[in-house]
C-alpha cells in the first residue's frame, strides 16, 4: 500500500472513530479535528475526498455496511430449516433491521439519504433487499421477491424519515417498539396478500 492510500485510509479510519465518538453528530466533527486526530494537512481533506462532507458519507455509508454484514438475525442459516413460514422469518428480520435504523438515528438517516440521492446496485439499501429476499424460501418467482423485498425496504426507510409525523400519517408512534413492531407486521402482511394476488393474476395471464 503506497502512502497514498496509507493516507486516505488514516482519515477514514480516524473520521470512523470520531462518528462513533460523538454518536453520528457530524456538526461536531470539525475538518480541523479529523486533521488533528488523522495527523495530516488540513487540505489531505479535500485533496482526497473533495470536502468533509464527502468524508464524513463515505465513512457513515462504510460503518452501516459493515453493520449489516455482520448483523445475526434469530435464524442465522438461511438455508437451514427454522421451522418458520416466510412471512414470520421476513417479520423477524424486517423488526430487528428497523430496530438499528432507530438505534442509529444520526448516520442511519444520512446513509439513507445518500441511497436515495445515488442509488445504485451497489448501496446499502440493495444489500439490505438481497438479505431480505433470503428469507422467502418458498417457490414464489425471483421477481416478485425482489419486488417484495424493494417495497418493504423502501416502506421502513420512508417510514423511518417520516418518524416524526408517522403518528399522525400512518397512526403508528414509531419511537416506541411495540409500534414499530406492529408497523413491520402490518406491512409485511399487506405485502404478502398482494404478492399472492399478483401470482393468481400471472397464472390467469
Amino acid at each position: 500500500m503506497g502512502n497514498h492510500e496509507k493516507s486516505k485510509l488514516t482519515i477514514i479510519e480516524v473520521t470512523t472513530e470520531l462518528l462513533k465518538e460523538y454518536n453520528g453528530d457530524t456538526k461536531r466533527i470539525t475538518s480541523r479535528l479529523i486533521a488533528k486526530r488523522a495527523g495530516i494537512g488540513l487540505g489531505s481533506i479535500n485533496y482526497f475526498f473533495g470536502s468533509k462532507e464527502n468524508l464524513i458519507t463515505e465513512c457513515i455509508q462504510r460503518i452501516i455496511h459493515n453493520i449489516l454484514t455482520s448483523f445475526t438475525p434469530e435464524i442465522t442459516d438461511p438455508a437451514k430449516e427454522d421451522g418458520l413460514s416466510d412471512q414470520d422469518r421476513l417479520l423477524s428480520w424486517a423488526s430487528q433491521t428497523f430496530d438499528f435504523l432507530f438505534e442509529n438515528q444520526a448516520i442511519a438517516k444520512i446513509s439513507i439519504l445518500n441511497d436515495m440521492q445515488s442509488y445504485s446496485t451497489g448501496s446499502n439499501s440493495v444489500y439490505t433487499q438481497k438479505g431480505f429476499a433470503l428469507a422467502i424460501k418458498s417457490s414464489q418467482s425471483e421477481a416478485a421477491k425482489k419486488l417484495l423485498v424493494f417495497i418493504l425496504v423502501s416502506s421502513l426507510q420512508t417510514a423511518f424519515l417520516a418518524k416524526d409525523a408517522a403518528k399522525e400519517l400512518l397512526g403508528y408512534d414509531l419511537y416506541h417498539k411495540t409500534e414499530r413492531d406492529l408497523f413491520i407486521r402490518d406491512t409485511v402482511t399487506l405485502l404478502f396478500r398482494g404478492m399472492d394476488r399478483r401470482e393468481d393474476y400471472t397464472d390467469e395471464i
